[in-house]
Formats: C-alpha cells, structure tokens, sequence
C-alpha cells in the first residue's frame, strides 16, 4: 500500500475526530442535526449512484454473484437493524438516566467498521473508488462525531471516543484493501455489491429516518439535493 492511499484513508478518521471536536464544543439544534443528515444522506446516495454501482458494472462479476452478495448485505444489515433497535429497547427499560449505553456503543463501532471496510475494497478495486468512498464517507462520520453529544457524554469523552470511531474505520480500511488486494473480479464485485446494500441501508433506515424524526422544514429537500450535487460536482470536475 502506497503513503498516498493511507493518507486518503485516514480522511474519514480526521474527520470523525473533527466532528467529536465540534461536539465537545457546540450542540447543535435538531433543526440543524436534520439539515446535516440531508446533506449527509445526499452525499452518500451519489457516492452509491455515482461511483459505486459504476464500479461494481467495471467489474464484470458474474452476475449471480452480485445478486447474492446485495441479498447477503441486506440480510446482515437487517439483523444488525434487529440488534439495535433491540439495544434501544433495553435502553429505554433498563439504562440510567446519564449513563452510556455501551450496546448503542458497540453498534456504532461495528457499523463504522463497515465503512472502514467498504473505503479499503474501494481502494482495492483501483481508479478513484476508494477516494470518492472515503470523501463521501466521510461527511457521515462528521455527522456522527456532531451525534455524540447528543449521548450522555461530554467533553474529553467525546473526543476520546471520536477518536476511537476514527482508528476504528483507518484500520478496516487498511484492512479491506490489505485482503482485497489482487482479488479477482468476482470477489471484489461481490464485496462491492455488500457494500452497496449496507449504503443504501445507511441513507434510507439511518440518515433519513433519523431526520424525519422532527418536522422538517421544505430547505430539508433542497440540502438533500445539495448534498448529491456537491459530491457529483467533485467527481466529474476530478475526471
């Protein structure tokens, strides 16, 4: 693996350590935390339209692999939807007021993996997929870094676990390139199919959902579409 790949790579850890930085400081409204989840979901959806799916075609993997693999990413993603609305669920009867709920936690180290993951078989796959992967990833780990404060932490603990979510996606990045390195088409395609389901379960079942959770004003429409614009615009101006 070249310097100029890890350094992309770390982009997205950089940034979730920003966003928790901010969090330490600034609590953002929930006016303002939909307006980012738009924006963020808008930038995930042309990464999804623009780049990945592209990518996966470029591939040539047969085809009932990537069917298999999209309907095996779906799958996991549900049960990993099973898992944490169960997690909130206990939460709500069990946790103490103030107190960390470790399973939430835990849930959201496993999905920032998976982002890891997904930006490290962008890069194995070659061209610009993992760049356009990592930048587009990372406006959701911004977000998530802003999401901490709204958990029962503050300050340092903010920060701390940031950076902690932010080596979390570095090292599966690192990791996914490192076993996807010089695979063959199938496997990578498939591996990229995964990802594609796990992305479209991230817009659809997190970023918008939680946006919807107030009412949103008419702008909201307009960020979302700002967010697919801004992220097609760097990619067709880097072509």
């Amino acid at each position: 693996m070249d310097a100029h790949n890890l350094l992309l790579m770390a982009i997205p850890a950089v940034v979730a350590l920003t966003g928790g930085g901010l969090a330490a400081l600034w609590r953002p409204s929930q006016q303002t935390r939909s307006l980012i989840q738009h924006f963020a979901a808008g930038v995930v959806l042309a990464a999804l339209a623009v780049e990945l799916l592209p990518e996966i075609e470029r591939e040539h993997a047969p085809g009932v692999i990537l069917i298999g693999a999209f309907a095996l990413g779906s799958l996991f993603m549900y049960g990993l939807k099973l898992w944490t609305m169960k997690l909130e669920h206990q939460a709500e009867t069990t946790s103490i007021a103030g107190k960390l709920n470790r399973g939430l936690l835990l849930a959201t180290f496993i999905d920032v993996a998976m982002d890891g993951f997904i930006i490290g078989a962008g890069f194995a796959a070659g061209g610009n997929t993992g760049m356009i992967l990592a930048l587009g990833l990372s406006v959701e780990l911004l977000f998530l870094g802003l999401a901490l404060a709204s958990e029962a932490m503050a300050g340092w603990r903010i920060v701390a676990v940031s950076g902690a979510l932010g080596g979390t996606v570095l090292c599966f990045a690192v990791l996914g390139n490192t076993l996807l390195a010089g695979a063959s088409p199938a496997i990578i395609g498939g591996v990229l199919a995964f990802s594609a389901a796990a992305l479209l379960y991230l817009v659809t079942e997190e970023l918008l959902m939680e946006a919807h959770i107030i009412e949103e004003k008419p702008v909201s429409t307009l960020v979302l579409f700002s967010g697919f614009l801004a992220f097609w615009s760097i990619q067709l101006l880097g072509q």
